[in-house]
């Protein structure tokens, strides 16, 4: 079953449906579910798909001969391309018939044959600018596949008429699996496997969210159970340094001085292993909403929920699982410490939330971007910490979000109403977000007030 990504395929189809040539760019982080998109794009046209791997360039020939003629010329099946020129000449005698030549983990071709880019860019220009070839490179490997291939060093730059980053699944999306959960279990489901496509495959809404948490992750043959290491492995030199970044981050360690002391290394070192984390989209860093890109006061925050669940529930506890007991790890500390996990996957949801076109479209200003602020209060001199906000230089939107089995009373909104006192701006919007509602104190207080809103969970997953 084809999950959402729906624009994309739009747009792909009507890319199709040209009788011109069209050359797509698609990446994203492993998993996110590119290869699932061209599949189904693929699926009832002629296409050639083929996925590189990480052999040498004999390998690789290969497997993209066979690609080729199973679909062009099975008779021919058993022959191999002995060069790259060769396998493109090919190409070039079929290229003036609608056909889709689908390149997946395009960076493995690239890095066994430096010259391939190149080769390409020659026969886009001197044979298939006036085909109706479609063709598609895809890779997982971020850096590369925006320098290499999209930016401007690269020979292959202003050639593709599309390029698609695809995304993790927002919590809205995945209602389209029509699972049997609650909001409040979608949500949990959605946080411990971060909207990742391949991790949400392996769902069970037969199971509760306790028994696919122990499923996936709390179990010796889970599938989750050495995920992050399988994929550090995959992609860096040296996992353990790795891990032991994201490990920090995941505890809370959120600026470079902080990351750099837990590992025991230098500043300088951790740069370096940080920026080939946010390579791979695996972290990000953010400054505080409104503050010029050269502050110094940049955080770390690791983009995947999924792995932030693998680093708080999984990693400090590895021997128990091993000997079969997930049960036990998932009763003594997981189940306690969930909601205080799910809180900042919490704020993330809702700012996400801000960003939806039927939200944005009825903003009470137009904002650009969303996101976190942290300050001194000039009046206690203390450190402040407001969880969403939005600003321009009239107007501000200032939120709080609270993932509690309680409703929100008074004291919350009256703490956020405080907050806008740190802000200049005549214009104030302020929005809670609640997983359990609101006491009716807060309700009736917030009647008397057009500049205070109240969201739900159900309002965050139906986008309303």
């Amino acid at each position: 079953m084809f999950i959402g990504r729906k624009k994309e395929l739009e747009s792909l189809e009507q890319l199709y449906e040209t009788d011109k040539f069209e050359f797509a760019v698609i990446y994203g982080r492993r998993r996110v579910g590119k290869s699932t998109l061209i599949k189904e794009f693929c699926k009832d046209k002629k296409s050639i798909y083929y996925i590189g791997v990480e052999g040498g360039q004999k390998d690789n020939l290969a497997g993209f001969s066979a690609s080729i003629l199973s679909v062009v010329q099975p008779s021919l099946l058993q022959l191999t391309f002995q060069s790259y020129e060769q396998l493109f000449d090919y190409i070039d005698g079929i290229a003036n018939e609608k056909i889709i030549l689908a390149i997946d983990e395009y960076p493995y071709l690239a890095q066994g044959y430096e010259p391939l880019s190149s080769l390409i860019q020659k026969h886009i220009d001197e044979n298939w600018k006036d085909s109706k070839l479609k063709l598609i490179l895809c890779g997982s490997s971020m850096s590369f596949m925006e320098n290499q291939v999209l930016g401007y060093k690269s020979p292959l730059y202003g050639r593709r008429t599309a390029q698609y980053k695809i995304e993790r699944f927002k919590l809205h999306e995945i209602k389209e699996f029509h699972w049997n959960f609650t909001y409040e279990e979608l949500t949990k489901i959605y946080a411990i496997t971060g909207g990742i496509g391949e991790y949400l495959s392996f769902i069970d809404d037969h199971l509760s969210v306790k028994e696919n948490i122990i499923k996936l992750y709390l179990n010796p043959q889970g599938r989750m159970f050495e995920e992050p290491t399988n994929l550090l492995k995959q992609e860096l030199r040296e996992p353990r340094i790795y891990h032991s970044v994201l490990n920090a981050i995941a505890h809370s360690k959120n600026t470079l001085n902080e990351i750099a002391q837990q590992i025991g290394d230098t500043t300088s070192s951790c740069s370096y292993y940080l920026n080939s984390l946010i390579s791979l989209d695996i972290i990000g860093k953010e400054i505080p909403i409104g503050e010029k890109s050269s502050t110094k006061k940049t955080t770390y925050y690791i983009k995947d929920s999924a792995f932030i669940f693998w680093y708080r529930f999984v990693y400090p506890y590895v021997s128990l699982i091993v000997q079969q007991n997930g049960e036990y790890v998932y009763n003594s500390f997981v189940e306690k410490n969930l909601n205080h996990y799910m809180g900042k996957v919490f704020e993330r949801v809702c700012m996400m939330y801000l960003l939806q076109p039927s939200v944005i479209e009825n903003a009470p200003f137009a904002y650009a971007e969303v996101g976190r602020w942290w300050g001194g209060n000039p009046i206690t001199k203390k450190q402040e910490e407001i969880d969403i906000c939005a600003m321009d230089s009239h107007n501000i939107l200032i939120g709080e979000c609270k993932w509690h089995k309680d409703p929100i009373d008074m004291i919350v909104l009256s703490d956020l109403l405080k907050q806008g006192e740190l802000f200049t701006q005549e214009n104030k919007y302020y929005y809670l977000f609640s997983l359990s509602g609101y006491k009716e104190n807060v309700l009736e207080y917030v009647r008397d007030y057009d500049n205070l809103y109240l969201i739900n969970l159900e309002n965050i997953i139906e986008c309303k």
